[in-house]
């Protein structure tokens, strides 16, 4: 039996009945489908808030994925440049882990029929992105690699018969026994019917949290719910603070922003004034391929001082950017830009959340029967500034880690279960909260405007309650808050300098409420 506590809506009953051995996927971008496939044949439920290959981020991933792939690179390099560009708080096991993993993670994948780019002999054609010391960006049709791969894993797990999908709904809370293991979620649907799905072992595989900033990259749902009920039921959550801005979504008035990959700059384009006249060597010495964060920073420089920021691609990629960036090219002309003719207005986004749910290397939460993996996951492998089409590549190599442990295992049904289900807030408040998040909380943060989001936060819960976005957000802002140094994609401009020792965040609703600092070892 499960008792659901707070407002209830109209129930209905989930396609699986209660003690149902399956395990619960809650997501279905690349962490969910890949894990899915590698599951077989234990029999798994794949929840999915649209139908199938939609509304994922992993679908929208422009760059690749990253791997030690070229003849002159190698899986220690690649997990040198991770670390690097981690700003000292990267896990460097975690690192070597996945970078080592990595290359037989892309054989799989196209063993599922993702149609990477190829050169004229047959060999993976590699693109050299910011912050790598070597091409190890593999991907389809120049910007197509996500919508590719999604589509791949689509058609497999559609045609898979130990998957089960449930379309139109999302987790709305996790559900406890009395020993407090994760048995399962509260799900809601399309109509606002809540059920309980009950499991011995639940997989967060929900995305990020872009849709709590005003100016994002992320589909709209991403609003933090897996850190947010996560958190309510006692898991540790690591680094909240570290949220990475894209420094190039396209500035035309769009929500969310589309997106101007980074393999643009790594393919020679360069930012320009309205002049014309190129900035980047002024603020890093790598100038366009310097880490993300540093050309947000740089971007977001020129724009608070009035000066509007452009990428041309019109010499380095001219005509071919039609056919090496299709996504770009059709996004520029929707919004009245020929980029092949005239520049194309950016500005830095909400793009990728590097904290999350603390997972070990098994991809298990501190949670028992909650598992984690993607974007809402934590494994230590970004640190302060994720190295670009990284996130790709942890999402395989942990959904396969995470299978890999889950497959012969003899799960054990929880108990009697209760979970809480937090209403939602009106559509205007998010509006607000996402204002308040972008403002002070952003590419530059300080504590004026971090306690001015506390405080509009405070004043939201009051009103609405203690609903999933409002939680996920003070997380961030707490963490941000309490993070008083700059490092990586957190910068403080009231403590610019980086604290001489590096220390992760960790925050757990049991333990100090704002954070619990400790160094990495």
């Amino acid at each position: 039996m499960t008792t659901i506590s707070g407002p209830r809506p109209e129930t209905y009953t989930a396609p699986a009945a209660a003690g149902d051995a399956r395990i619960l996927i809650v997501g279905a971008g690349l962490a969910g489908l890949f894990l899915a496939l590698r599951l077989a044949p234990r029999p798994c439920t794949i929840i999915s808030p649209a139908p199938l290959g939609q509304a994922a981020s992993s679908a929208w991933a422009q760059g690749g994925l990253a791997a030690a792939l070229h003849p002159l690179d190698s899986p220690d390099q690649h997990a040198a440049d991770t670390v690097v560009a981690g700003a000292g708080l990267v896990d460097p096991a975690i690192a070597k882990l996945i970078a080592e993993d990595g290359p037989v993670r892309v054989r799989d994948l196209i063993e599922l029929g993702v149609p990477f780019d190829r050169t004229p002999d047959g060999q993976l054609a590699l693109s050299l992105e910011a912050a790598h010391s070597h091409p190890r960006v593999a991907r389809v049709a120049g910007d197509l690699a996500g919508k590719a791969i999604m589509g791949a894993l689509t058609a497999a797990v559609k045609a898979a018969d130990h998957i089960q999908i449930i379309e139109h709904a999302r987790a709305v809370g996790l559900i406890q026994d009395e020993k407090g293991q994760v048995a399962g979620a509260i799900l809601k649907d399309a109509k606002g019917r809540t059920s309980t799905f009950t499991s011995p072992e639940t997989v967060l595989c929900t995305g990020g949290s872009g849709g709590l900033f005003r100016v994002t990259t992320n589909p709209p749902q991403a609003r933090g719910d897996a850190l947010a009920m996560a958190w309510s039921i006692g898991a540790v959550i690591a680094d909240p603070e570290f949220v990475q801005f894209h420094p190039t979504a396209m500035d035309v008035g769009l929500d969310p922003s589309p997106l101007a990959t980074e393999a643009l700059r790594g393919e020679g384009a360069i930012l320009v004034g309205k002049d014309g006249a190129a900035f980047m060597s002024r603020y890093h010495p790598q100038a366009e391929l310097a880490p993300r964060d540093e050309v947000a920073r740089a971007i977001h420089t020129e724009l608070s001082e009035g000066r509007k920021v452009f990428l041309d691609t019109r010499d380095a990629i001219g005509e071919h950017i039609q056919d090496h960036f299709p996504t770009v090219f059709a996004a520029c002309m929707a919004a009245g830009i020929d980029p092949r003719q005239a520049t194309i207005p950016v500005a830095p986004a909400m793009h990728y959340h590097m904290g999350g749910i603390l997972s070990d290397t098994w991809g298990r939460s501190s949670l028992n029967g909650l598992s984690v993996c993607g974007e809402c996951s934590s494994t230590g492998a970004h640190g302060a500034n994720r190295l670009a089409s990284n996130s790709l590549l942890e999402a395989v190599v942990m959904s396969a880690r995470i299978a890999d442990r889950l497959r012969d295992s003899e799960l054990k049904p929880a108990g009697e279960s209760r979970g809480d289900l937090p209403a939602d807030i009106p559509d205007e408040a998010l509006q607000d909260l996402r204002h308040h998040m972008a403002n002070k909380c952003g590419v530059v943060r300080d504590a004026s405007g971090l306690t001015a989001v506390l405080d509009e936060i405070e004043r939201l819960e009051q009103a609405h309650g203690p609903a999933r976005t409002l939680v996920a957000a003070r997380l961030i802002a707490s963490g941000a808050l309490a993070r008083e140094e700059s490092r990586g994609g957190h910068f403080r401009s009231d403590f610019p300098d980086a604290h001489p020792d590096p220390a992760r965040t960790f925050m757990s609703k049991d333990a100090h409420p704002v954070s619990i600092l400790e160094p990495v070892s």
